[in-house]
């Protein structure tokens, strides 16, 4: 999600990936673009859907802590996916695979999407399955199923389609539109201090949250839904109930129609 010219300058160069290829082959592909991403979006959701459950279910000590909690602790897990994605080979961080489709947008450059999209949804995958281990004693303890679910994945707060839809669109949209003013010359020269980066990034989700999230629980980003819901669908949690597909498709297509809405916007302006 950082370092935003630099990624599309990335995007625009055939040869970036052949480069990261061949230092896989090298035996160095625990830092690679590939595997950046795969465990920024580990941490990401490991860090987000863990302060999900802390403050779902029973006997912890966060429990009903409320959306303030939830907003926050997922501004950090922004904040930390980020800077573990850039130190083990991702220096554009996205972490999220509608950035990665603004960013193709942006550039026109659609190669890489099946790398980047691949690392971010396994990486979502086993986050969940770690908070799943991290809170193993407090899933039966929690009778609600949907409550459980929700630990996980994103659920409506009112259920109509069609607004779903849009507010996804929409704060995916701002997420995409936000980052790439953040980075833009028209707010710094030469971009944001070194290190700076990251918090404004997770002071952004923060915001998102807090002012859009309160809709759909802001899902933002396709990985970060789909991954943990496949994750519950397959293990054996106490209780558990379905994994309501029937919603699933939302917060993957809004996301990415806001994403890439936001990368033509981007494209046009010439940020």
């Amino acid at each position: 999600m950082l370092a935003f010219q630099k990624v599309i300058s990335g995007l625009r160069t055939a040869g970036a990936l052949k480069c990261h290829q061949e230092q896989s082959h090298k035996g160095d592909w625990m830092h690679s673009v590939w595997f950046g991403e795969f465990m920024g979006t580990l941490v990401l959701v490991l860090l987000g859907d863990g302060v999900c459950a802390g403050v779902t279910l029973r006997k912890s000590y966060a429990a009903d802590a409320g959306w303030m909690v939830i907003t926050t602790g997922w501004a950090l897990a922004v904040l930390c996916g980020v800077m573990v994605a850039q130190a083990f080979g991702s220096p554009g961080a996205h972490i999220n695979p509608a950035v990665t489709l603004a960013l193709a947008v942006v550039s026109g450059s659609y190669a890489q999407i099946p790398v980047y999209w691949s690392a971010q949804l396994l990486g979502a995958m086993c986050g969940a399955a770690l908070v799943t281990l991290h809170y193993a004693p407090h899933w039966k303890l929690t009778p609600d199923p949907i409550a459980k679910l929700s630990v996980f994945c994103t659920k409506p707060a009112v259920h109509s389609p069609a607004a779903n839809v849009a507010s996804e669109m929409i704060g995916t949209a701002v997420l995409v539109l936000v980052v790439g003013a953040i980075f833009s010359h028209g707010v710094a020269a030469n971009g944001p201090a070194p290190g700076l980066g990251p918090w404004l990034v997770g002071s952004l989700v923060w915001g998102i949250g807090l002012s859009l999230g309160a809709t759909t629980g802001y899902a933002i980003n396709p990985a970060r839904d789909l991954g943990p819901r496949i994750v519950h669908a397959l293990l054996p949690i106490p209780g558990k109930g379905g994994s309501n597909w029937s919603y699933a498709p939302i917060p993957i297509f809004g996301p990415l129609a806001g994403g890439a809405l936001a990368g033509l916007l981007l494209h046009f302006a010439h940020l």
